[in-house]
């Protein structure tokens, strides 16, 4: 039998998930994802759980998204079904927690990136440490925000979401409060006695009240106004002609924007732009149908192998600017 990345336990009438994969930050494989649904599945129709509590094993991350190098390696091949099945497994899951019908409570004390959203943000509750980072970095390796980020995305505070989406921009424990990615905020040396808390009993609510506190400053949160500014309407390359100042965000948000997959980002933002009048099935499904084509795509490839294979961080992208990018093909692959 294989060895399972997932611990489970119940106590207090609260069902735990312990993501135990430190080795990799605890991205997801398709074990991992079919062993969180399992007893999710479970617990949901058992009277005698009141509510699921979502930790992590590894000092450095929550989780750091899905294993993408397997699916890359997938698509190179033509695996097309693995592929497929891969992210339908995983938004089911993220479909799952999205329509809990009890408390989901996701502890985040380290980094928490793509897929790692998909197994919180879409909870009930989000507490997030001083160590926490949230980001969506799909951009960056030739993908697009997935796992349901089309429909929290464009939900959160202005245009906060186009720019995290576009960007991969990290926000700290303050900035995810602020946005709305988060819920509450806990200092990371209480996290233990509020996960004993919940453990015991104490009720989820009751827990929180006795450990949340104010949450810390939020220096991408405090830049809403030129967020809102920058991305709130036109295509990628409008929103890019917009960083023409000098300041350290806006050339860190310029530079941002050069190093991505331009046809990921103009897939970004009509994902987003759509994702605002639909509910999560809906989202789901659109991302579902947007990973053939995609991952077929050239940039996935390239990306994938710039960032996580060979690392040199030097993407080649087709086409290489956000001018050069057709609306119309990007308009195709949503058919």
């Amino acid at each position: 039998m294989s060895m399972s990345f997932i611990r489970t336990s119940v106590s207090g009438g609260v069902g735990e998930i312990v993501l135990d994969r430190p080795k990799a930050l605890n991205a997801l494989d398709s074990s991992m994802i079919r062993d969180m649904y399992e007893p999710l599945l479970r617990w949901r129709d058992d009277p005698e759980i009141s509510a699921v509590l979502v930790t992590s094993a590894s000092e450095r991350a929550f989780c750091a998204g899905g294993d993408i190098k397997a699916v890359r390696d997938a698509a190179l091949q033509g695996e097309a079904a693995f592929v497929h099945d891969f992210f339908d497994t995983e938004y089911r899951l993220n479909q799952l927690i999205g329509e809990y019908p009890k408390p989901y409570v996701a502890l985040i004390d380290g980094a928490a990136m793509g897929g790692g959203l998909g197994i919180s943000v879409h909870g009930s509750v989000r507490v997030v440490t001083e160590k926490a980072m949230l980001a969506m970095p799909e951009t960056a390796i030739g993908f697009y925000p997935d796992v349901g980020a089309s429909y929290f995305l464009p939900r959160l505070a202005g245009a906060s979401g186009m720019y995290l989406g576009l960007t991969g921009a990290r926000a700290s424990a303050g900035d995810a409060l602020a946005f709305g990615l988060a819920t509450h905020y806990v200092p990371s040396a209480q996290l233990a006695a509020l996960a004993d808390a919940i453990r015991g009993g104490a009720g989820v609510d009751a827990a929180l009240e006795k450990f949340a506190e104010p949450a810390p400053e939020a220096p991408l949160a405090a830049r809403q106004a030129r967020i809102d500014e920058v991305f709130g309407a036109g295509t990628p390359a409008d929103m890019a002609a917009r960083l023409t100042d000098d300041d350290e965000w806006t050339v860190e948000t310029r530079n941002m924007l050069a190093a991505h997959s331009p046809t990921s980002m103009f897939v970004t933002a009509e994902l987003i732009r759509r994702g605002a009048a639909d509910d999560l099935r809906q989202c789901l499904c659109r991302e579902l149908a947007l990973t053939g084509p995609v991952t077929s795509g050239p940039d996935f490839a390239e990306g994938v192998r710039a960032v996580l294979v060979d690392k040199d961080r030097n993407p080649s992208w087709s086409p290489a600017t956000l001018d050069a990018v057709d609306p119309v093909a990007v308009d195709a692959l949503f058919l």
